[in-house]
């Protein structure tokens, strides 16, 4: 349990009162401490608005993990022009 100074919130298990943006975050903030090489990200915007998106985006995988491998798994197509290699599923099938 996580209790905050000066809030009444208390976090129970798995996360309780979070919400899946704040999830999402904490995910990311967990798998970029891990320092790996390489980075599975599966459609961790998609539970951010588009503003918080957009900044983590371009400070995390566009500049923190410059250098890294990632595989960035999205249903929002407005980051993937900005990817080296895109490649798109249908039906099972590449």
């Amino acid at each position: 349990m996580i209790f905050r100074e000066g809030d009444d919130t208390i976090i129970g298990e798995k996360g309780s009162t979070l919400s899946g943006g704040q999830k999402a975050r904490i995910s990311l903030a967990r798998a970029l401490y891990s320092n790996a090489e390489i980075f599975i990200l599966d459609d961790i915007l998609s539970a951010v608005d588009a503003h918080v998106g957009s900044f983590l985006f371009n400070e995390t995988i566009k500049n923190y993990l410059k250098h890294k491998t990632i595989v960035l798994i999205t249903h929002s197509l407005n980051f993937v022009q900005q990817t080296d290699r895109i490649y798109v599923f249908q039906d099972g099938r590449i």
